[in-house]
């Protein structure tokens, strides 16, 4: 992968972890189970499809900065 493919992670505020790009995603042993590209993780708890965001944390009042607080 070169500098311009990199991988991009954003904390949204009061909502998802947005992955911009394309990741493998791998079980316990290192096999890839799937590679997906551009989308979104769960970071309230509330999602039906966690890991993925679902939007839940609309509707359930999820409040958090954006970015990685130190």
């Amino acid at each position: 992968m070169s500098e311009n493919e990199r991988v991009q992670i954003r904390l949204k505020e009061n909502g998802s972890i947005r992955i911009k790009g394309t990741v493998d995603i791998v079980d316990a042993d290192g096999n890839v189970i799937e590679s997906k590209s551009d989308f979104s993780l769960c970071r309230c708890g509330q999602s039906k499809e966690k890991p993925w965001c679902d939007g839940a944390h609309k509707a359930c009042g999820f409040e958090a900065p954006e970015g990685i607080n130190s």
